[in-house]
């Protein structure tokens, strides 16, 4: 069993992927061992409808998942309205958390309109994605240069709002992992796996990082499946451990436990 916290449904903006098929990527999911996959949308980097990109995520997700994919939706707190489709997230579409997109979305965390969006996940109890880092920056399109998102300020929300975890996508690329050693102790933070690099890699992460709080991702359709499942083959890790990461952690997230 695994939970995949991070895949995309959709197309990615500048080339055709393989499995950028919602029926493909649920095929592939499944004959790959996961029973359960985090979807986002590519649809939300540059879509301004929000509200209609989030239904579409919702209704793929009903439509091939069959209980294997986990509808997560965005909002844009820049845009006019944004609450209202935050609560149609909530309401209409029964999300249990949201995927946020800042460095393609042009806000900063210390923005204060995402102070708001960590009170209302608060309220309404959602789990929020920060994607950090999606692609390359040597691969990025000349005209939509992204960089990797500013972190510093999570850790005034994360105080002010204890009861909202954040998982942290694309991170292991631009931030070390004695950085995210120190980033752990500002409140319920996670991180996945998909851009971790080395050999033994997820065995020297979890020499910083409480094994709790470290969670499968394989950034699919822009990452293939088996480099992630490849991380945990590589590095030597107890039944316990391999078992948190594969799909313990994910669950009790989605649960609405208390965080750990």
């Amino acid at each position: 069993m695994i939970v995949d916290v991070n895949v995309h449904l959709g197309r990615w903006p500048f080339r055709y992927l393989r499995h950028d098929d919602p029926a493909r990527m649920a095929k592939k999911l499944r004959s790959s061992g996961v029973g359960q996959a985090w979807a986002g949308n590519f649809d939300a980097l540059l879509h301004v409808d929000l509200d209609a990109v989030n239904h579409n995520t919702a209704l793929w997700c009903r439509r091939w998942g069959g209980g294997l994919l986990v509808p997560l939706g965005s909002v844009n707190p820049r845009l006019p309205d944004w609450q209202t489709t935050l609560l149609r997230c909530v309401q209409r579409h029964k999300m249990p958390g949201l995927r946020l997109y800042p460095g393609y979305h042009g806000y900063q965390l210390d923005d204060p309109a995402v102070g708001e969006l960590f009170r209302l996940a608060q309220q309404h109890r959602l789990l929020l994605q920060v994607a950090v880092r999606l692609e390359d920056p040597r691969t990025q399109h000349p005209l939509l240069q992204v960089p990797d998102v500013n972190l510093a300020p999570l850790q005034g929300l994360l105080k002010a709002f204890p009861r909202v975890p954040v998982v942290l996508l694309g991170a292991l690329r631009s931030v070390s992992t004695r950085e995210l050693e120190a980033m752990m102790d500002w409140g319920p933070l996670y991180v996945e796996i998909s851009m971790l690099e080395g050999t033994a890699g997820v065995q020297r992460l979890l020499q910083r990082v409480p094994r709790q709080r470290v969670l499968f991702g394989s950034h699919m359709p822009l990452f293939v499946l088996e480099s992630a499942l490849l991380k945990l083959m590589e590095s030597e890790l107890s039944q316990e451990e391999q078992e948190a990461i594969r799909h313990r952690n994910a669950q009790v997230l989605l649960s609405g436990k208390k965080p750990s």
